[in-house]
């Protein structure tokens, strides 16, 4: 059996057919760039998105298909609103990174109401602000609001479909604390008529049929992209996690049918989120947050010039054993889980004379490798669940001085996962979970396969003695910038 999946990241829309062994062929993209028109703010063109959607299906369906079903994997919480009767966006896409309600989060704070600028609810009411700021449109159901799943699947679906899956609806900040649906005093407080809203649905389940494609084949699976990678990764039992280091970092860890006991934010730093919902039923997981990884690497590329691809990364900081007591903090753009502090900033610790090209490339590996056991770390805090192991995809999970560094770093193995993205290969297992392909979620976890395994090295003192050290610089970058550091949502 086949699944074509529809991936849509945060510069472009790719499509590919994965087979019931899980491999991924076919693979097409198309570039989908989000626009920066002021700093802050970050848009898109939803039309080209749809146009960019039925384009990657096609191609990979005229040459792997027929499917069986059709997978969804989107970037979460980028914000669309259109045209019921014509399909026309009103205005452009706010993408997630966009920091425009910055002020509209504070002013809800104020009220009690508590979300982050990165979520879709005040992008929503943004948008209405400017297109419909009297609701009336909006009032008569003449607008529609949804996220990236939510627009994916209207546009296979020729505008049959209004739904979104309960991975992409609980990261809005628009549903209730047991994601049981919309909450009612949120929309209130935001001037967000229910009648725009979608339904939210199974993220594993049947909710349509595709009828722009050829077959008009069922759309079976709809999930967020860091739930989808959860899930590729057969993180799909209590404890298990996955770290996905692409432009930024994010790791996720399954906890399991019971939410979470804290309501925003854990003392980690971590955040409560639906991994999956199927035949109704929850399972809940947690995420802590790296604002930098990848984007470390793109800076030594692009800015500093001390490597010519990003790849090249790996044979750079190969070239010396270690950095030579350098540290990096990857703090470029502040610092998520645990300390969440928008106003820390990038910080090299350590530099002398001696110091050259490859102390300070394989610093900048260690020092993501770093956040990302402060990201293990804070996942064990708030969810009282071991993590024996480390699962991980991403761009940076081909490098393989980073992995090493991330094993050493968080003292564990680091299985690292046989494809790049396994975004597209846990959409399909969504679907493939709906129309039999695989029996149950323990299914995908037995299959799991890594590419290989890294194991730490050195002793548990050398570690601690280095995670130390780190420590020390990364409390050296907060409060670079007190008034962003003075903000917390």
């Amino acid at each position: 059996m086949s699944i074509l999946v529809i991936d849509v990241g945060t510069s472009g829309v790719r499509g590919a057919i994965v087979h019931g062994d899980g491999t991924v062929a076919h693979s097409h993209a198309v570039p989908v760039l989000p626009d920066t028109p002021f700093p802050g703010l970050v848009e898109f063109d939803a039309s080209a998105m749809a146009d960019a959607v039925l384009e990657v299906a096609g191609r990979s369906l005229a040459e792997g298909g027929p499917v069986e079903a059709v997978g969804i994997a989107n970037q979460r919480a980028s914000t669309i609103v259109w045209e019921r009767a014509t399909g026309r966006p009103v205005g452009p896409g706010i993408g997630w990174q966009d920091l425009r309600t910055v002020g509209t989060c504070l002013e809800l704070q104020a009220r009690g109401i508590r979300t982050a600028p990165n979520a879709s609810a005040t992008k929503v009411a943004a948008l209405l602000d400017q297109f419909d700021p009297d609701r009336a449109r909006a009032e008569q159901g003449e607008l529609a609001f949804g996220t990236v799943d939510t627009w994916v699947a209207r546009t296979l679906s020729g505008g049959g479909l209004h739904v979104t899956d309960a991975s992409n609806a609980a990261v809005s900040g628009l549903i209730t604390r047991d994601a049981s649906g919309w909450d009612p005093s949120t929309l209130e407080a935001l001037r967000i008529p229910p009648a725009m809203l979608a339904t939210i649905v199974d993220s594993s389940g049947v909710v349509g049929e595709a009828t722009e494609l050829p077959g008009a084949p069922p759309i079976a699976g709809m999930a967020g992209d860091q739930q989808a990678s959860l899930v590729g990764q057969g993180c799909t039992r209590p404890g298990l996690a996955k770290a996905t280091f692409g432009t930024g970092g994010m790791l996720d860890q399954c906890v399991g049918p019971v939410r979470p006991a804290f309501s925003a934010r854990g003392e980690g730093g971590t955040f409560p989120l639906v991994a999956w919902q199927r035949g109704g039923v929850v399972t809940w997981g947690i995420e802590a947050i790296m604002l930098s990884a990848g984007t470390c690497v793109e800076w030594l590329r692009d800015d500093l010039g001390l490597i010519g691809t990003a790849a090249d990364s790996e044979a750079v900081a190969a070239a010396c054993e270690d950095s030579g007591d350098v540290w990096f903090v990857p703090a470029l753009l502040g610092l998520g889980t645990p300390v969440w502090d928008f106003g820390a900033r990038g910080t090299f610790v350590g530099i002398t004379r001696g110091t050259g090209r490859p102390e300070l490339v394989r610093a900048v590996l260690e020092g993501v490798a770093h956040r990302g056991a402060d990201l293990l770390e804070a996942a064990e805090r708030d969810s009282g669940l071991p993590i024996a192991a480390l699962r991980v995809d991403g761009g940076m999970s081909a490098n393989d001085v980073f992995t090493q560094a991330l094993a050493d770093a968080c003292g564990r193995p680091v299985e690292v996962a046989p494809v790049v993205e396994a975004t597209t290969v846990g959409a399909a297992a969504l679907a493939g979970l709906a129309v039999g392909t695989w029996g149950d979620e323990a299914e995908l976890d037995d299959a799991w396969a890594p590419r290989k395994v890294v194991e730490p090295k050195g002793t548990d003192t050398e570690h601690a003695a280095h995670r130390e050290r780190w420590l020390a610089a990364r409390a050296r970058s907060e409060g670079t910038i007190p008034e962003l550091s003075a903000l917390d949502f």
